[in-house]
């Protein structure tokens, strides 16, 4: 139990991370900007989507202290999360940004609305409908994936299973153990996201 809450902690943390660089990437990439800024963005979304996020980890956690930034297991593991999640969330976001009709945004700037009006008040309420079940999912993802970092030596749910493995040598019931807890924590997701669709439906 102890184990699933630092499992916890990491996925939410990393989430809530990556949703503020999705946020920010994937507004900005919606709109019209710099060139060259663009292609930044371009770069490090691809890079992360790419690359397989345990060599991510690896990198970041015995790469960085090379060029002499070092960090601990757990900033390592948010990090990387965040980093990997950020690239993919940024995309969701996009996606539902563009999905808006363009003539609502012309209709806003008719009324004198600047951008950051614009967007709390008529793109980002729309975009959350349709961007509300991936970003569960994806929530629901970094939970999978935050097992992942027991590499780390972070003793989190996986890795807990792992040490009780090598003391009992019952993988059967160890492992089983461990899908039945994850599938617990992603279906109460799925449920939840569920009720916030429901609740959107009313709104």
């Amino acid at each position: 139990m102890e184990a699933s809450w630092i499992t916890i902690y990491l996925s939410f943390i990393s989430f809530i991370i990556a949703l503020v660089i999705g946020i920010f990437i994937g507004t900005l990439r919606s709109f019209k900007i710099p060139y060259f800024l663009d292609k930044v963005f371009v770069a490090y979304i691809e890079i992360f989507r790419g690359t397989p996020l345990l060599i991510q980890l690896f990198f970041i956690y015995y790469g960085l202290p090379q060029v002499g930034i070092a960090m601990s297991s757990y900033q390592a593991a948010i990090l990387g999360l965040s980093l990997n999640f950020g690239a993919y969330i940024s995309e969701i976001i996009r996606s539902g940004m563009l999905s808006i009709d363009k003539g609502q945004q012309e209709a806003a700037k008719s009324l004198g609305m600047n951008y950051i009006t614009m967007l709390f008040y008529i793109l980002y309420p729309q975009a959350l409908r349709i961007v509300l079940a991936p970003l569960t999912n994806a929530y629901a993802a970094i939970l999978k994936d935050s097992s992942l970092v027991s590499v780390l030596s972070i003793t989190e749910l996986t890795r807990a299973g792992q040490l009780i493995y090598v003391r009992t040598y019952e993988p059967f019931e160890v492992y089983l153990t461990l899908g039945v807890f994850y599938f617990v924590m992603t279906y109460t997701i799925a449920v939840f996201s569920r009720f916030l669709e429901k609740k959107m439906n009313y709104l």
